[in-house]
C-alpha cells in the first residue's frame, strides 16, 4: 500500500502533458529539463526549496562580498561552503530520484533507466 502511494506522488508527467497543480505562472515544460516532470511530495519540495533559498542567500552574500572588496581568502571560504551545499543538494535529489523514480522504473521493466542514472552520475561526478 505504501509502494502504490509512494508511486503514485512521484509519477512521472509524459512531455506535452501539464502538471496536475503547476505554481502560478508556469506553462509547462522549462527548456533546461527533458521536458518530463516529478510530482513530489509537498514536504519534499518544501525541503528542496528551503535549501536553495538557503544557497541563494550564501550567493548574494558572496555577491555582497564582491561589492565591498572582502579579502579574497574569506570570499573563497563562503565559495566553497556554497559548493558544499549545492553538492548536499544533489545528493538529497539524487536519493529521493534512485528510491523514486528509478526503483518505480525497474519495478515496471523500464531499464532505461539504468543507463540514464549512470549517465547523470558520470556527469556529476566531474
Amino acid at each position: 500500500m505504501a509502494e502504490q502511494k509512494d508511486q503514485e506522488t512521484r509519477d512521472i508527467i509524459p512531455e506535452g502533458e501539464a502538471m496536475a497543480s503547476p505554481a502560478a505562472g508556469e506553462t509547462g515544460a522549462c527548456p533546461a529539463c527533458s521536458g518530463r516532470h516529478v510530482k513530489r511530495t509537498p514536504e519534499e519540495q518544501k525541503a528542496l526549496l528551503s535549501r536553495l533559498r538557503r544557497i541563494e542567500g550564501q550567493i548574494r552574500g558572496i555577491e555582497k562580498m564582491v561589492e565591498n572588496d572582502a579579502y579574497c581568502p574569506d570570499i573563497l571560504i563562503q565559495v566553497s561552503a556554497a559548493t558544499s551545499a549545492l553538492n548536499s543538494f544533489n545528493k538529497t535529489l539524487l536519493g529521493c530520484h534512485i528510491r523514486g523514480c528509478v526503483a518505480t522504473d525497474i519495478r515496471n521493466g523500464n531499464d532505461e533507466t539504468i543507463d540514464e542514472l549512470c549517465n547523470v552520475l558520470q556527469k556529476l561526478m566531474k
